[in-house]
């Protein structure tokens, strides 16, 4: 169920900003009860999500000889995590290397008779036809190299498919061939993710999707602390059948304690709620007892219950019954509950 939130999206409020200003009544100091507008926040259930997830597959043929991580295994961006036989590839890279060699010595040569026909022919000592065919010939030759570069670099391209790395740090969560298997192109080889990037995702009620669009302010519980999301995603398709939208909050790089699969609280800022708020300082909790002391107008000290509502910022928090706006509370019960006493005191020995 959509349950207000124990926290406060925005900073610490000021008192002033409240009209929260100190004033003194029969010694003690007091402030009057304000009315703030504070952030109305929903809790939703979210899922955590990997940004990276995917599964490693092969790229080349061939037989595997090595795979070098296992199951929960930590894997850095760059590590070699399965090894193909290379002997077929390597076979290739040379027999390529040296098709390269003969191609650029056939370019040297058609290169030197070019040279040598171009002077003869401006001496006007051999025909057109002559220098025409030096010139096809050194095309052909350039050509021939340019390909022969290629299928050298195709091959060392092969090559380097039989080191399968890990695409970036993170860890193994499934292992799909073994030592000895032959391997085609696009076949999986490991799964994996990183936890390095984390995201929640937040099935959200049609109801308060706009207003979550709007102020794009929402906060993930971790463990015991509440952290705010860096980016949040609205989905704009809803699912017809539960009548939710999907919205992605991206949490901060680096952040400890989250697993994907794991369910945790997400609060929502949706709109403002007018609330009554005194400071945190005000508050007496005595057992299961929550209560304030309200000085009157006549300079009396009344002890009062009250009902807490959400935090609001760092020193005050919302009052959700007991209290009505502008009524003066003592902020240092200690003193107020020393003169309670001694008024009452006072009015026994007056009876």
């Amino acid at each position: 169920m959509i349950a207000a939130a124990r926290w406060f999206i925005a900073g610490t409020l000021s008192v002033w900003m409240l009209g929260l200003t100190p004033v003194s009544a029969e010694g003690l100091d007091t402030v009057p009860v304000a009315r703030a507008d504070l952030p109305r926040v929903y809790r939703l259930d979210g899922v955590a999500e990997a940004v990276n997830r995917g599964t490693v597959s092969g790229q080349t043929s061939g037989r595997v000889i090595a795979v070098n991580f296992d199951v929960d295994d930590y894997v850095s961006q760059g590590d070699v995590i399965v090894l193909i036989e290379d002997t077929e590839h390597q076979s290739r890279v040379d027999q390529a290397l040296a098709n390269r060699q003969a191609a650029s010595a056939r370019r040297q040569d058609a290169e030197s008779d070019f040279k040598r026909v171009q002077g003869v022919f401006a001496k006007q000592a051999v025909s057109k036809a002559e220098m025409d065919k030096a010139t096809t010939a050194l095309k052909q030759a350039r050509a021939g190299e340019q390909e022969a570069e290629a299928a050298y670099e195709q091959a060392l391209q092969q090559l380097e498919y039989t080191r399968v790395k890990a695409p970036y740090n993170g860890i193994v969560t499934e292992r799909l061939v073994e030592v000895g298997e032959s391997v085609q192109p696009g076949q999986p080889l490991v799964s994996g993710l990183s936890l390095d990037s984390m995201r929640i995702s937040v099935d959200v009620p049609q109801i308060l999707v706009e207003s979550i669009r709007k102020e794009r302010k929402a906060q993930v519980r971790i463990g015991a602390n509440w952290v705010a999301a860096e980016e949040l995603t609205v989905f704009p398709v809803a699912d017809p059948l539960s009548i939710t939208f999907k919205v992605r909050l991206q949490l901060p790089d680096g952040i400890e304690g989250v697993y994907p699969g794991m369910y945790t609280k997400v609060g929502f800022v949706a709109g403002s709620l007018p609330s009554l708020v005194v400071p945190l300082s005000a508050v007496v909790l005595r057992s299961e007892v929550v209560a304030v002391y309200v000085v009157d107008g006549e300079g009396r000290v009344h002890f009062r219950h009250i009902r807490l509502g959400s935090p609001a910022g760092q020193a005050h928090v919302s009052v959700l019954s007991g209290l009505d706006e502008g009524e003066l509370v003592a902020t240092n019960p200690v003193d107020a509950g020393i003169l309670l006493k001694s008024q009452r005191t006072a009015k026994v020995r007056d009876e």
